[in-house]
Order: C-alpha cells, then sequence, then structure tokens
C-alpha cells in the first residue's frame, strides 16, 4: 500500500525547496492478527482493519473484540448485586473475557530518497503501542489519549519498501495497573484501536519538534514558542523564521526576524520569539477566525494553525471571560468512548460529514457554544473542526474515580510520574487549538495528588495559561471554575423519589452547601438532570425507578421521552434563570444506547444526526441565548381565579433586549384561553423578572401555561403542563 504523500512548503531567504517537510499519510487499509505474546510478531495476518478506526471494524471480524471488565464497573455491578462480591478482589486489574492480549497491525509504505530524519506519528492508539520497522523493534509508548513519536532512522530502507507492524494491547490490562488506560465505572465495552491518524515525517535537521503559539491580544501579537532538535552526530547551524497568514487565504500578516540557531549532535533548543499580527482579528464561537503559522528552518517547515482568542474565569464575578469580556457558556457533553460501544457507531466518528454535523450544524441550532469532552478524548480532527465552526471545548483527561466511600473496597493510585508525562503529551497535543479553552483534569475524581502534584507540575508549560477544572478537589489556580453535578433526582435511583418539581419554586438556584470544592471559584454545571432514556424510550439502569415513580409503568416509549424533555428543559432554564453559573451545560449529548447501559443520549436516529422531536424542539428553546423561566410547577390550577405569575428573563448576550413578553393559558392544541402582556427590557448581560397576573379561563382540562418573550423578530417560548380544575 502507498501512502499518500503531502508537501508542506515554505518560503523564507536562504531556504531551499528541500527544506520541506514531507509529510505520508498510513491511513487506510491495514492488515491485522491478534495474539497472546507481546514479542512473538504472527506469522499470518488474516484480517484487515481501517487506520483510524476500532478493532471491532476488523474484516473478517474477530471474536469477543470488546470483552473486558473494568475495576471501575466491577465495583459499580457489585454495589448494584449484579457481580459475585470477590470478583474485584480476583479480578483487581479487570476481568478479561477474551483470549488473546495483543492486536498486530501490518502495512507496507515506500520511503523516499533519504532524508536525515524519518519519524513514525500515532496520533492516539489504545492500550499501549510498540512499533517495529523492517522486524527491528523501534520502542514502545504507554499512553491511550495522546500522540506517540518513533524515530526510523535506525531502521528504515531508503527509496525502497518498508514494513511497518505496530502492536497494541487488546484491553488495559496489559498496561501496568498505575498507569493511566481509562477509569469509567459505567463503560461496559472495551475497545481497542488505533483510532487517530498515522503518518509518517520526513526533514531534515534541525527538525521543528513542536511549536506552541500564545495569543496576546491586548498587543495584537503571538508569543511562538519553537523547539529544534538536531537528529544528527554532526553539528548544525539554521536560520528559524515564521510567517503569519489568514487560514483561508489572503496575503502574509506578519514576518518574524530570522533567528539564528547552532545545535550539537543530539541537542535540543526552545526558542520564544514574539511576532507582532496588526489589527488581529478575534476568534469566537460567532466569529471562528484563524490563522496560519508558517515556519521553518534550514532543514524542516510546518504550518500551525490558531486562533487570536483568550479564555479565563473570574472569581471575583464568578463568570467566565472571552477575549476579556463576560461570556455565559452554553451546551452539553459528549462521551466519544462510550459511544465506541454502540452498535450504531461503526465507522461515523471518522466520518467527516458526520462529524461536522455533530460539531458544527446541531450545537447552533440548539445554542450551544461550549462541550465538555467527557471520558475519552477525540480524535484531533474534531479538535480542527471545532476551531473551525466555533466551539468552546473542556478537554478532559480520562480519569473517573470517585468519591471516598462510593465503592466499598475499591480504590485506584495512579503512576504521578507516568501521569505528568502523559498530561505534558496532551497538552502538547492541543495546545494550539483556540476551541481547547480549559483542561479539565478528571471527572469526579477525590485524589488530592492531581492539585498538589500533577497540576503544578504542567500547568506553566501551556503559554496561554488557559484554567484548569479539578472536580472533587480544591481548585489548583486562584481563579480556577468548579465544576458542580446537581443531580435532584439521584434518591429515586434506588429508594423513594423525594425531590418534586415543584420544589423549584421555592429554591435560589445556589449550590448546595459543602457540594463544592471551593466557594469562592466560579462554579460550572456540566451534569444534571437524572432522566436519561434510551433512544426506544426504555428506561437506562439508572432511571428505571425514576420514571416508574415520575409516571407508572403503563405508558408509552413517546410519553416517557415527551417529558424527558419537557422536565429536562425545566431544569435547564431553572439553573440559567438564578444566574449562580459561568455555563450550564447538560448530560449528555452523544454516548452509546443500548439494553444494560447507564446513560444514553437523544438521538432518534445517530446515524442521520436527528435528535428526539420532543428534545430538540424544549432544550432548542431552554438555551436560547435571552432565556425565560416561568417560576411555577404546580399541576393544576383553578377554573375563574386570578393568579400572579413570576417569569424571570436573562440576556447572554452582549447588548440589550427589549421586546414584549406574553403570558397565555392555552388548550394543547393551541386555542388561547387567557393571555397578558407587558413590555421588558434587559440590559446586556442581564437579568430581569417579571410578575404578570392572568385570571384562569372557566374552561378545563391539559393546558399550557406559555411565556414568550419576542424581540427583535425572534422568540423564546417556556411552557409549563397544567391541568385546569374546578
Amino acid at each position: 500500500m502507498k501512502g499518500k504523500i503531502l508537501l508542506f512548503l515554505m518560503f523564507f531567504t536562504g531556504t531551499s525547496l528541500w527544506a520541506a517537510r514531507q509529510i505520508v499519510s498510513l491511513d487506510g487499509r491495514w492488515q491485522i492478527a491478534d495474539g497472546k505474546s507481546a514479542t512473538e510478531i504472527p506469522v499470518t495476518f488474516t484480517h484487515t482493519v481501517p487506520v483510524p478506526g476500532l478493532v471491532n471494524l476488523a474484516r473478517p471480524a474477530f471474536k469477543d473484540v470488546d470483552r473486558f471488565i473494568s475495576r471501575e464497573n466491577l465495583a459499580n455491578r457489585i454495589r448494584s448485586k449484579l457481580a459475585p462480591e470477590d470478583w474485584l478482589q480476583k479480578y483487581w486489574v479487570g476481568k478479561v473475557e477474551q483470549d488473546r492480549d495483543y492486536f498486530w497491525y501490518r502495512r507496507t509504505f515506500r520511503a523516499p530518497k533519504e532524508r536525515a530524519v524519518a519519524l513514525l506519528k500515532i496520533n492516539k492508539a489504545q492500550f499501549g503501542t510498540a512499533v517495529w520497522l523492517n522486524g527491528q523493534k523501534l520502542g514502545e509508548y504507554a499512553g491511550c489519549f495522546t500522540a506517540s513519536y518513533f524515530p526510523l532512522e535506525k531502521a528504515i530502507r531508503w527509496n525502497a519498501e518498508n514494513t511497518l507492524v505496530i502492536r497494541i494491547g487488546a484491553h488495559p490490562a496489559v498496561l501496568p495497573d498505575t498507569f493511566p488506560t481509562g477509569s469509567d465505572f459505567e463503560k461496559i465495552k472495551w475497545t481497542p484501536g488505533i483510532y487517530d491518524s498515522v503518518s509518517l515525517i520526513f526533514c531534515d535537521n534541525p527538525l521543528i519538534e513542536t511549536i506552541q503559539v500564545a495569543p496576546r491580544i491586548a498587543t495584537s501579537e503571538i508569543l511562538v514558542q519553537t523547539t529544534l532538535k538536531n537528529h544528527g552526530d554532526t553539528p548544525v547551524t539554521a536560520s528559524l523564521g515564521h510567517t503569519v497568514s489568514p487560514w483561508k487565504g489572503g496575503r502574509k500578516v506578519a514576518v518574524s526576524q530570522p533567528e539564528t540557531v547552532a545545535l550539537r549532535p543530539g541537542e535540543k533548543k526552545t526558542l520564544l520569539q514574539t511576532i507582532h499580527i496588526p489589527h488581529a482579528r478575534l476568534w469566537s464561537p460567532e466569529d471562528p477566525f484563524l490563522y496560519v503559522l508558517e515556519s521553518s528552518t534550514d532543514g524542516d517547515s510546518i504550518t500551525t494553525r490558531f486562533g487570536m482568542r483568550e479564555f479565563r474565569f473570574d472569581a471575583a464575578t464568578k463568570r467566565a471571560l472571552l477575549n476579556g469580556r463576560v461570556y455565559y457558556l452554553r451546551g452539553s457533553n459528549i462521551t466519544l468512548h462510550r459511544f465506541f460501544e454502540d452498535p450504531l457507531c461503526k465507522a461515523l466518528p471518522w466520518d467527516e460529514d458526520w462529524v461536522r454535523g455533530l460539531l458544527g450544524d446541531l450545537p447552533k441550532k440548539m445554542h450551544w457554544n461550549y462541550f465538555r469532552f467527557c471520558i475519552g478524548p477525540v480524535p484531533d480532527r474534531w479538535l480542527d473542526i471545532c476551531d473551525e465552526v466555533g466551539l468552546l471545548i473542556q478537554n478532559e483527561f480520562f480519569v473517573w474515580t470517585g468519591g471516598p466511600g462510593w465503592y466499598k473496597g475499591y480504590s485506584r493510585r495512579y503512576d504521578t510520574d507516568e501521569m505528568i508525562r502523559q498530561y505534558k503529551d496532551w497538552m502538547r497535543d492541543n495546545w494550539n487549538h483556540p476551541s481547547v479553552v480549559v483542561w479539565d483534569a478528571n471527572n469526579e475524581t477525590k485524589d488530592d495528588t492531581f492539585g498538589e502534584k500533577i497540576i503544578p507540575a504542567v500547568r506553566a508549560l501551556d503559554l496561554s495559561d488557559r484554567p484548569w477544572e479539578n472536580s472533587y478537589n480544591k481548585p489548583a489556580g486562584l481563579n480556577d471554575p468548579v465544576e458542580y453535578h446537581p443531580y435532584l433526582m439521584i434518591s429515586g435511583y434506588r429508594g423513594p423519589l423525594k425531590f418534586k418539581m415543584t420544589d423549584l419554586e421555592t429554591m435560589d438556584g445556589k449550590p448546595r452547601k459543602g457540594a463544592l470544592p471551593s466557594d469562592t471559584h466560579p462554579p460550572l454545571i456540566n451534569e444534571y438532570g437524572w432522566l436519561w432514556l434510551n433512544r426506544d424510550g426504555t428506561p437506562t439502569l439508572l432511571t428505571e425507578n425514576v420514571y416508574a415513580q415520575l409516571m407508572g409503568t403503563n405508558v408509552t416509549a413517546r410519553q416517557r421521552l415527551d417529558l424527558y424533555a419537557y422536565l429536562l428543559a425545566a431544569k435547564t432554564e431553572f439553573w440559567r434563570a438564578h444566574r449562580h453559573y459561568a455555563g450550564v451545560i447538560h448530560f449528555v449529548y452523544l454516548t452509546c444506547s443500548y439494553p444494560g447501559v447507564y446513560t444514553a443520549d437523544h438521538f432518534a436516529d445517530v446515524t442521520r444526526l436527528k435528535l428526539d422531536p420532543a428534545f430538540a424542539d424544549y432544550m432548542g428553546e431552554a438555551f436560547k441565548p435571552l432565556g425565560v423561566y416561568i417560576n411555577f410547577f404546580q399541576p393544576t390550577l383553578k377554573r375563574g381565579q386570578p393568579r400572579e405569575f413570576i417569569v424571570m428573563l436573562i440576556n447572554d448576550e452582549a447588548i440589550p433586549q427589549r421586546g414584549q413578553l406574553t403570558l397565555s393559558l392555552e388548550t394543547r392544541s393551541g386555542t388561547v384561553l387567557a393571555q397578558t402582556k407587558q413590555p421588558f427590557e434587559i440590559e446586556a448581560l442581564g437579568a430581569q423578572t417579571c410578575k404578570l397576573s392572568l385570571t384562569v379561563s372557566q374552561d378545563g382540562g391539559d393546558c399550557l401555561l406559555k411565556a414568550v418573550a419576542h424581540h427583535g423578530g425572534k422568540s423564546t417560548v417556556c411552557r409549563r403542563w397544567v391541568t385546569v380544575t374546578d
């Protein structure tokens, strides 16, 4: 198989054409085999598999390819009495339910004529990676969520065919127990694979090893950090230069002063340069404008895309700031590594059109500007698309180990040095994406090591100084956010459902006392609801008892889905209306859905990206920038009686909004039974509480209490289900 060669050519004074970096993509169909040995390469390869992709896409298919029960899921099953208690200790590193430990990938490529540097780059693969070229082992890499690089010079055959073999673990248990392989109490299947792109890099010395671009919007500058390395055995002197241009074409807008660098054999140097960009255009979800930095030495060249964007949280106001201005966050979560389990997943995560629809078209329709990539990373191309369509990303490292006492006998401790190594690589892979605005160290985890050792060891590497989120642990920085997961209906999971929607009428929306690791840091809600349904409308393991208490069991799937959308939207309106949070992020937009799962998403057809219509309707209204919340959840209204209603309005936009607020009581078919109107005016980023009186109609039956805010040709609708009775 021949790789497609992509040439990135940059021209600077004194730079030859041969200085261009050659990148050979190895994406495509590979041969694959399995085995128990970590050292014996299989003799025959009788299956093929796509790269990027997962091993469950191999043809012919492998038996039991996903079968592994993690320590976290074992603890969860034992607590739910779905597994024997002794399994946790018996299978401490996980219960392997397949007759293999490794998968071996193989393909050939033709190398170009000789260059000084040859590297293999594997963007992401799990679980662990080892590489052989022409029968010679080149090294191993333990990371499952970050890119690995392997020098090829000692084994490559220039201007000839080469055979490349990559070994990955078939399950997490092949790696040391203290290394991060993904910890998730609710993940049922663990699928190995090279799930991101693979490429070859050819150039001459010195190699541009890394580039980091850090915007400085106040001065309209970028700080460029370049790490160069001499892979040769003789000294080298080179000139380093950069140019800046708009990504979508146009003339150069900035050129750096060339800098001469001398490197001894094997030496590595890091240089900092400041480049002024006159009248720089800022990046935001509303205007995701991108630039390209072209960098060149006498031996190598590279293109780096970036956006002029700064993002932080402010502890004084407890708000998020985008490019120096308050910016309210609205959005959802994606748990891609759980979606990997879904029977409909297949090759969708590597389908460009599908991913663009998932990250671009639908979020805009839902008025979302922010996502948490939770429980596992995404392929690099996803973040490229987020940069292009304008999404803010809270990028979470795949760690979820829970709080004290969650599961009897369960614990997990990580090798701190290995975690620091992998967090450094994780930051290196992602720090040039303007979409990535928050480093999320872990999910729902109580472990002081993150705040005391891991984050302090790596934080300064990010020249953009992004905020860090540290879950149940104390925030690591003065302005770092804290996450809040107010699952008001969680009691209904195992016992009586204590919370009632009418409770919201007297709640102020503030975090529950003691629920946050800090009361002085900006809080961010990125999970709430506890109402999950499978795509077919059946409850998940966590909500069977909840829906039985909310509706009984003699209901249709459609009735459950409608109630789900209605209640989730009402909670969304509530959390937004009280303005105690920098953002409200719902859980979950994309995950798996099949019998036995714990949570599920909202797609009626995930392959065609068709959301459930009730969810799209109710949640699409609940997340509009101008929000409307009726503080009323009583099940009935008495006919003929006057009633005062409180309607709260919020404005997420940086311009004032004025218009007319209409409160009406309508039949389910839309006939207006009673109505009142009043004007409103909300300052930029402000809020307003309105009191409206309405006399309930003499007509009875099931009705909608509806508040509609009309403004500038737009409208936002809030609805309450109510029955008019005597």
